[in-house]
């Protein structure tokens, strides 16, 4: 048997009767023609038995003498072969629906044919590691950037995050107990808990002046020294002050200024990017605790684990519960994840994200007040980082089974440094994702 379209064929040679084989074999259109009137065409003899068609082909040679070939034809797959090739046959919205049919075959095609080189990121993390930063890095290296209309809709919730970060400092200062220089800003802080953050869509002036007054008053910079003991943004030192550009009436916001701005990431986010001949796919999930229950959707089919990590959230808690530790729960996060049977044949890229910001708090926060193991310099960055560099490295041996120790490639990044975060992915790309491609067949 085999098939012509959707006809079904059998044929039997004639000088071997029990030899029944399949081949792609096609007779010709006059051959069916002939079937349907019921004549002979050619060398083709056609008998008609109910709904089926028996059409033999006759050949003589020199040498076998004569033998013959026979076909049999469904007379109702003869007909709906025909309506199908024969675009004479079909209505209008046949026509139409077989149009729209050829359409979805050909992006399936296509669609399978882009998949195959297609690299597919999870990005994964605690919250305020740095994920969407990162994102926004990667679409200014890698993707189009920012419009100055995009940029502009960014204006409205950077006014929203100073807002939360002086609401923040001035609740401190009553919990923490610590008195304003001048006594009149206590009413410039009362003034601004009253606002609704969420409906503050520009910078009135009265508000600029009392924001100008708050952020030079120095028990707001001893508060503000001691943001350990509360939540507050990391963006809240650059933009108070650059707050005279920022209350402009014709600000726009810089794309510093949107790598910086803060808002939860909620759900799941899918970034594509061109890289040369390779699309990388990026998924962006939520890192609070809140959020983890929908990463399960996302682990097939990944080509690589980027794990963000902040190297300076070692002396703070986490927003949603203050008994824990932050870098704890990362750590605990990271063990969890890379040992997932999701992730046996991923490669794991390790991001020790905030460089910047533990260059400056290190000088302030003694690392091993929050973990007594730390031997090194105290106010040492580089000590900081490499010692926290190992806890992670830690992660990778399994607990129940002490041999066996999953590859890390770590590396230490400043999310809002675009030159940083290029050089970086750069060497990323050229090492781990290229040896993911080989592993999955892709190059």
């Amino acid at each position: 048997m085999f098939n012509f379209g959707s006809i079904v064929c059998r044929y039997r040679d004639s000088r071997s009767p029990n030899f029944e084989s399949e081949q792609s074999w096609l007779p010709p259109l006059r051959c069916v023609f002939a079937a349907w009137n019921g004549e002979t065409a050619g060398k083709w003899t056609v008998t008609r038995n109910q709904s089926l068609y028996w059409l033999t082909f006759w050949e003589c040679d020199e040498l076998t003498g004569a033998r013959s070939l026979s076909v049999v034809l469904s007379m109702e797959s003869c007909w709906r072969w025909w309506r199908r090739t024969c675009l004479c046959c079909l209505s209008e919205d046949e026509k139409r629906d077989l149009a729209v049919d050829k359409e979805i075959q050909r992006i399936l095609h296509q669609q399978k044919k882009m998949e195959r080189k297609e690299i597919k990121i999870l990005l994964l993390g605690t919250g305020e590691s740095g994920k969407t930063t990162f994102i926004r890095q990667m679409r200014i290296i890698h993707g189009r950037g920012f419009s100055e209309e995009e940029r502009k809709a960014f204006a409205k919730c950077i006014f929203q995050n100073i807002f939360t970060a002086m609401k923040a400092m001035t609740t401190a200062m009553t919990t923490l107990r610590i008195p304003y220089s001048n006594p009149e800003n206590e009413m410039l802080a009362t003034l601004l808990q009253d606002v609704n953050t969420v409906q503050v869509t520009q910078l009135d002036r009265n508000y600029v002046d009392a924001l100008h007054r708050l952020w030079a008053d120095s028990g707001i910079r001893v508060c503000y020294s001691r943001r350990c003991e509360y939540q507050l943004l990391d963006s809240t030192e650059y933009y108070l002050t650059d707050l005279d550009r920022i209350s402009a009436p014709d600000y726009i916001p810089t794309e510093q200024d949107v790598l910086r701005v803060r808002f939860p990431t909620t759900g799941i986010h899918d970034y594509a990017f061109n890289i040369k001949t390779i699309t990388l796919r990026i998924v962006d999930v939520g890192g609070q605790k809140s959020e983890r229950r929908k990463w399960i959707h996302c682990f097939e089919n990944v080509t690589s684990l980027i794990f963000l990590a902040s190297l300076s959230e070692y002396d703070q808690v986490l927003e949603e519960r203050e008994t824990i530790n932050r870098m704890h729960e990362s750590l605990a996060l990271f063990y969890t994840t890379i040992h997932s049977p999701w992730f046996l044949n991923t490669s794991i890229i390790l991001f020790l994200n905030k460089t910047d910001i533990l260059a400056d708090k290190i000088q302030t926060s003694d690392l091993q007040k929050y973990f007594p193991n730390f031997t090194g310099k105290r106010q040492d960055a580089e000590d900081a980082k490499n010692y926290i560099r190992k806890l992670y490295e830690q992660q990778a041996r399994n607990r129940e089974n002490g041999e066996e120790w999953k590859a890390l490639y770590p590396h230490f990044t400043c999310a809002t440094d675009t030159n940083n975060i290029r050089r970086v992915f750069s060497d990323v790309k050229d090492t781990v994702l290229l040896k993911s491609l080989r592993d999955y067949g892709v190059i």
